[in-house]
């Protein structure tokens, strides 16, 4: 028997994009319903069930960060993923901050949005790892109960707070987390504005995992955002269609 079509909630109010979103995701396969309105959103989520919603940050009526609020509480462990336009880091900031599980920067690749969407749903799927559990992403494997850390089997030394950033983003994998996030978790709430100094750690965290520092492949930089760690190495993206 066929698995049912994972289910996916559209909302923006601009016909041309939830038409080109929803044109391609039914051709991969994807089941789509739209709303144009955050109004909508909630009722529709209320009847029906979805595996995860794309939402527009700007709409009018019910905007989309207040129906992002309503939408997490009554569904919270429901991947809702944020589109925003290319300059709207603040935007990207406060959506994360408020529970969005990532966001997609218009305009974009319908292979990044899809890409975007299947690591979201399977995140929700996968059960809740304890912190304490091994992490093994590609080559790099942390085991938190002896506080260690390897690389192709190979130790790599960290400094305890190096070691709380890494383990924290890996927790997170393919996830971006604000650097509020981190530096609150890390050092705590009084130093959540010091960027500058999370850059610090993290440049020199990326010379002892990554092959190459200046283009890292497991420590990503979400840009003004804050960092992603890799759910598997990076690869080169293929030239795909944008959709404004």
């Amino acid at each position: 028997m066929n698995p049912s079509p994972l289910r996916i909630l559209l909302v923006d109010d601009e016909p041309a994009i939830r038409r080109a979103l929803s044109t391609t995701l039914n051709e991969l396969g994807f089941q789509t319903v739209e709303a144009s309105r955050g109004e909508e959103a909630l009722h529709l989520i209320r009847s029906e069930n979805f595996n995860a919603v794309l939402l527009d940050v700007k709409m009018p009526g019910l905007g989309g960060m207040q129906t992002l609020s309503r939408l997490r509480a009554l569904a919270p462990r429901l991947p809702i993923l944020m589109l925003t336009v290319q300059d709207a880091e603040e935007d990207k900031v406060e959506a994360l901050e408020a529970g969005a599980d990532d966001y997609i920067t218009k305009p974009f690749s319908m292979r990044e949005c899809v890409a975007r969407i299947r690591s979201a749903i399977r995140r929700a799927q996968t059960p809740e790892r304890p912190e304490d559990a091994p992490i093994v992403i590609g080559e790099i494997q942390v085991l938190p109960v002896k506080r260690l850390v390897s690389k192709r089997e190979q130790p790599i030394h960290l400094t305890r707070k190096e070691y709380d950033i890494l383990h924290y983003l890996m927790l997170h994998a393919g996830r971006a987390v604000t650097y509020g996030k981190v530096l609150t978790q890390v050092w705590g709430p009084e130093y959540r504005q010091e960027v500058d100094y999370l850059r610090t750690f993290v440049r020199q965290l990326r010379k002892k995992i990554e092959d190459d520092p200046a283009n890292p492949k497991y420590l990503l930089t979400d840009a003004y955002v804050g960092y992603r760690f890799a759910e598997a190495p990076a690869e080169v993206a293929r030239e795909t269609p944008e959709i404004p």
